[in-house]
């Protein structure tokens, strides 16, 4: 059975991604069998475990955030010119949203550009970090802010690397989701996320292709519309992760995964929309309803000694205008706007006991 083309995303300077989705995981092998020598792989430590027998030319990366840095970088290049790989030579990347993300930058500056295979193993990766062409790195301790424009050539799906996943690191993926469904120019996700949440959580197979498509379809929507976040339509695909990436980065990438922040950054967002009378009361509890549903610990609360640690990762973050921090905030499904929050009211949100 060949693999089935589900949809062409137009990216950056014109650049075409193929999504492909594979039956199952020897039907993905056969399609990678078909690259050749040509190729240098990049796993981690828990997708390399997949494999009886490793590829010759590869790189396995330590799990997790710990690996997006300058060193990792530093290792598949150096490979990459070892194994000789020239620029028409292709670096694929088979993993999590890290493993996309240092693929998809060496393969980004590697003689200024060479071929690109994405193959993403976890949920956050199939429906976030493979598709887009955003690549970066975490340096100096923020999270994302070295990094480049450059969308794979493919990105190849199977459904069944899910399975293997650990529940706190599929709901990791289900956050990118949750947040796809309130971005969606229709509730077609929302009412799927509603209706089928037991399918979901089981991880019935057929159910996560038609849920990872339809949330593909969403961010193909923003991309497709801004493909290098110009013009202001892109970042709003960054809902919930200007405090979420706050507390991700004040907890030291520990205690909160990167789902688990988008999650809990949304619900302020929503409660931020709601003070400021953007974002409809009912919508904004109906959707906070619809994460908790999924068992996020969306009531946490920074403690009063860690509001300036808090504070000064928020002042990092790259959305900024005229030197204020701008948030996403939702006015309605689909409807999402870019405005600044006074820091009284952010500290407020996030020490202060939930609106609902």
């Amino acid at each position: 059975m060949a693999m089935k083309n589900v949809m062409k995303a137009t990216l950056a300077q014109g650049k075409q991604t193929d999504i492909l989705f594979a039956d199952d995981l020897k039907d993905l092998s056969s399609h990678l069998g078909g690259y050749g020598r040509l190729v240098m792989w990049v796993f981690d430590t828990n997708t390399a475990k997949l494999f009886k027998q490793l590829p010759p030319s590869h790189v396995v990366l330590e799990s997790g955030e710990i690996s997006k840095n300058f060193a990792s970088l530093e290792r598949i290049l150096s490979s990459a010119l070892d194994e000789g790989l020239a620029r028409d030579g292709r670096i694929i990347g088979f993993g999590g949203g890290v493993v996309c993300d240092m693929a998809a930058f060496a393969s980004s500056i590697y003689m200024r550009g060479c071929r690109l295979t994405l193959v993403p193993t976890t949920l956050l990766s199939m429906v976030d970090a493979a598709v887009g062409g955003k690549t970066a790195i975490d340096f100096h301790g923020v999270k994302n802010i070295v990094g480049s424009f450059y969308p794979a050539s493919e990105v190849l799906i199977c459904i069944d690397t899910l399975r293997t996943l650990s529940d706190k690191e599929f709901l990791n993926g289900l956050a990118e989701v949750i947040k796809h469904a309130l971005l969606s120019q229709d509730e077609e996700l929302y009412k799927f996320l509603l209706v089928k949440k037991n399918e979901i959580l089981s991880r019935d197979a057929k159910t996560l292709a038609q849920l990872v498509e339809l949330s593909l379809a969403v961010k193909q929507w923003y991309i497709e519309q801004d493909p290098t976040e110009t013009m202001g339509i892109r970042q709003m695909l960054n809902l919930g992760h200007t405090f979420g990436h706050a507390l991700e980065s004040s907890s030291h990438f520990g205690q909160f995964s990167h789902g688990a922040a988008v999650a809990w950054g949304t619900c302020r967002a929503l409660e931020a929309g709601v003070t400021m009378q953007v974002t409809d009361k009912a919508y904004a509890s109906g959707a906070t309803k619809l994460f908790k549903s999924y068992g996020y610990q969306i009531d946490h609360r920074i403690g009063r000694g860690d509001w300036i640690e808090f504070r000064d990762h928020l002042l990092k973050d790259k959305k900024k205008v005229d030197g204020k921090v701008l948030f996403v905030l939702l006015e309605g499904q689909g409807k999402a706007v870019l405005k600044s929050i006074e820091m009284p009211l952010v500290q407020h949100l996030v020490i202060a006991k939930p609106l609902f």
